[in-house]
């Protein structure tokens, strides 16, 4: 490719167990420019390029893409990051490049605005108040009604999430979402969304969004755990979901989109199936994390990746179905206690039994902390497919029981050592 040929600007990655496959679906479908905050190494095989900046530091960013833009065309302009989203929304802003815009990435990553949005343009919401200390906590958990959710109003992952069926568990609950919020970017920090919990099974949605026009991918259906927390243990993509169809779901997801007036890119949009119907838990102006955009290429043969692209580019995405549908699962392995990691057994990847993948996320010597004093601890995930959500339920049961961990209790002290 020479430099008049034009690249795609990734901003950021993510780690490789979680994000090499999306890097490499994009590579396929146009020559990519990285920006990322340390000199590339796995990446590398995936880029024409690649730029190290503070990526955090957004006028830095700013100039860098500038500087991109001055010595080869820039087509388009990609993140799936959550914490970069917005930065990346202003540098397509900046080239005059296909984009979310600005106010709508606001409205996916700041959660009380997205809040305040939707509900004034009508669309289903939970009872909410945002507040700035456990007193006003406790005072919106007594007029919303027990139980509530308590979260952070800037993190994805359900880190710092908190369900909450009292006032002495709202109090600890809006402790563990401000202190988690800390971990955020500086405009979301402080203080706690006090919101109504919502009965009913939770699924995500995967979708591309074209001059304001959303298309649905593909859905996953969400299991947590960890209670009172929202640790996100699997997900399920069957790639003949009815719900793909579900005049009530894509009208919700249509509405929510057209109210954040949200115009190029991809979103992740997260959704309660109610007795009132389906209510917008939030929307993240980003691909799905937790390998879910990996089940839905397994599960439908779509390249989520390669529609990122095309989404970036301003064109429609190019999206070929596979003819055969199936469902694909992951679980992720918790440990029963906090502790130091000796090892990690995995079971045998055979496609033909089902079991896609296997992956160790930690090693040896690694600590490993439970929730509240981390979040998102896994030790390994597994990933398995089946013709049916039974059949892919079993596999998944059988690669999880294979998966161990050998480790040693820690016990922390009072300063958390």
């Amino acid at each position: 490719m020479s430099s008049a040929e034009g690249v795609v600007l990734v901003i950021g990655c993510g780690m490789q167990p979680y994000r090499e496959y999306l890097l490499a679906s994009a590579a396929g479908r146009h020559p990519l420019w990285m920006f990322n905050s340390a000199d590339l190494t796995w990446q590398r095989g995936h880029v024409r390029g690649g730029t190290v900046v503070d990526l955090f530091d957004r006028a830095a960013v700013l100039e860098a893409a500038r500087a991109l833009a001055a010595s080869r065309p820039v087509l388009g302009v990609l993140s799936w990051d959550e914490a970069l989203i917005v930065t990346a929304a202003h540098v397509a802003h900046e080239l005059g490049l296909p984009g979310p815009g600005i106010d709508a990435i606001e409205g996916c990553r700041d959660k009380y605005r997205s809040r305040e949005v939707l509900t004034a343009a009508g669309v289903d919401q939970p009872r909410f108040e945002f507040v700035r200390d456990e007193a006003h906590a406790i005072a919106a958990a007594e007029r919303i009604g027990y139980p509530v959710v308590v979260k952070p109003r800037g993190l994805g992952a359900s880190i710092g999430v908190v369900r909450a069926g009292d006032a002495a568990a709202v109090r600890e609950a809006f402790h563990a979402a401000e202190e988690a919020s800390l971990i955020g970017a500086a405009a979301y920090q402080g203080g706690a969304l006090v919101e109504e919990y919502l009965d009913g099974p939770e699924v995500s949605i995967d979708g591309a969004v074209v001059d304001g026009r959303y298309r649905a991918l593909f859905v996953a259906h969400k299991t947590v755990g960890l209670y009172p927390y929202f640790e996100e243990i699997g997900h399920l993509v069957d790639g003949a979901d009815g719900l793909l169809a579900d005049p009530e779901v894509l009208g919700t997801l249509a509405a929510a989109h057209t109210a954040i007036d949200f115009r190029y890119g991809i979103t992740h949009t997260e959704v309660k199936l109610t007795a009132r119907g389906p209510v917008i838990v939030e929307i993240n102006g980003r691909l799905g994390g937790d390998l879910i955009p990996l089940l839905g290429r397994f599960a439908t043969g779509i390249e989520p990746g390669a529609v990122a692209v095309d989404v970036a580019l301003g064109v429609e995405p190019w999206i070929r179905p596979a003819a055969e549908r199936r469902c694909v699962g992951v679980r992720f392995a918790y440990p029963p206690e906090d502790c130091v990691v000796e090892s990690v057994t995995l079971p045998e990847v055979r496609a033909e039994r089902g079991v896609l993948a296997a992956a160790a996320l930690v090693g040896p010597g690694d600590r490993m902390l439970l929730p509240p004093a981390e979040f998102i601890s896994r030790y390994a995930y597994v990933i398995g497919a089946g013709r049916d959500p039974q059949e892919c339920a079993a596999v998944l049961d059988a690669a999880e029981a294979q998966t161990r961990l050998t480790a040693r209790a820690l016990t922390l002290t009072a300063s958390g050592g």
